[in-house]
Formats: C-alpha cells, structure tokens, sequence
C-alpha cells in the first residue's frame, strides 16, 4: 500500500506567508504587513483580510505571481522531498489557506495535488471561497479514499492553528519549526530548515521506525 505525505505551506514549507511574497512582488509589501497584523490580532475576519487584500493585487499576472512563487523563501529540498516520494510511488499534496492560484504552482514542483483558499484576483471573495482548518481533514480523508490508503500510512507536516484539526485526526505528525499547540499535538518536533530532515522523520513514522 502506498503512503501519504501532507505538507502545510505557510511556515511549514515557506518561511513567509503567501499574501506577504505576492505583495512584494506587487510593491504593496507594507499595506500586505498591516492587514496580516490585523487579522493575527482578530481585529479582521478571514474574508475581510482577502476583501484587503484583492484589491492591492489587482495589476498581478501570472509571470508575476510565477516569480512570487519562484523567489519565495522556501525552506530547502523541497523539491527533492516531493521528487523522493514520487520515487518511491507515494502521494505528496501541499494543503494551505493561502490563495490556490499560489498553492497549486507545487505541482510543478512534483506535488501530487495542491489545495487551497480559492479566491481570484479581480473576483469579489465569498464564505464558499475559504478553506478552513476542519477543511484540511475532510480534504485527506477524500484523498485517502481516492488513495486506497489507511489513515496510518500518512503523515502530516504542519505548524500553526490551521493543523490542528488534522494533527488530532492523524496519528503521524511531524511540527515544523512548530507553534506550542502544534509541538503538544504532533509525533515529533523538527527545528531547521532543511525538509529532507523532516521527511526523513516522517518517514520513520510511517514506518513504524522509532525516532528519536
């Protein structure tokens, strides 16, 4: 039977945010600063940050948000992890509350699937357009039937509020570079930026391999 390896994006696999790297690249990167403070602090709503954030991204095209993706701060190997588990004949998906239109250029990256907020540039943002954290779980447990797979032969590899719903429906859980609710729900806790690290870990997991 084949495994299943669920990435989170935001500070799993990018030392950033999306909504901060497309709004570089858009010249915005101050405005994009303000609304992300606004929304950790609860000062806004899910879809008032992307009511906020739109409009500042009106002028993006694809070559531009192509070199958002590109230039982003992404943690290293992430390629190599997702060319490794291709390798092997395992699925990887990368499942974010950032925009899709970021999130689904993974699959050039080797991802085997991309999942996230499906809002659009130039398109009035709806309830019906957001992915919550309790979205997460129901996306795997599609997948794992798509799959064939059993809950324990996945893993999942996250770092905020967004994973936990997930963290408490998996058994194997690797935090990464992990908030303190994360680190108290996951398997094991990795430091570094290095994913191959975590992968290696991950894999452990799944295996049934003690880790240390």
């Amino acid at each position: 039977m084949t495994k299943l390896h669920i990435f989170d994006m935001d500070g799993t696999l990018l030392r950033s945010t999306a909504s901060i790297e497309i709004s570089k690249v858009s010249g915005n990167m101050a405005t994009a600063e303000e609304i992300e403070k606004n929304w950790l602090l609860g000062r806004i709503t899910d879809i008032q940050f992307w009511q906020q954030c739109l409009p500042i991204w009106a002028d993006m095209t694809e070559a531009d948000i192509d070199h958002a993706f590109v230039n982003a701060p992404w943690i290293d190997a992430v390629e190599n992890v997702f060319a490794d588990i291709d390798r092997r004949g395992e699925r990887s998906v990368v499942i974010s509350q950032s925009p899709e239109f970021f999130v689904k250029r993974f699959t050039s990256w080797g991802a085997h699937g991309a999942f996230g907020t499906g809002i659009e540039i130039g398109v009035e943002p709806h309830e019906s357009m957001l992915l919550s954290a309790g979205d997460k779980v129901t996306i795997v447990q599609d997948l794992l039937q798509q799959y064939g797979i059993e809950p324990d032969d996945c893993v999942a590899y996250g770092d905020s509020t967004s994973d936990i719903p997930l963290f408490r429906w998996l058994r194997n859980t690797v935090a990464v570079n992990a908030s303190p609710q994360v680190r108290e729900l996951a398997s094991v806790e990795y430091d570094g930026l290095d994913l191959r690290e975590a992968y290696e870990i991950g894999l452990a997991l799944i295996s049934g391999r003690a880790v240390s």
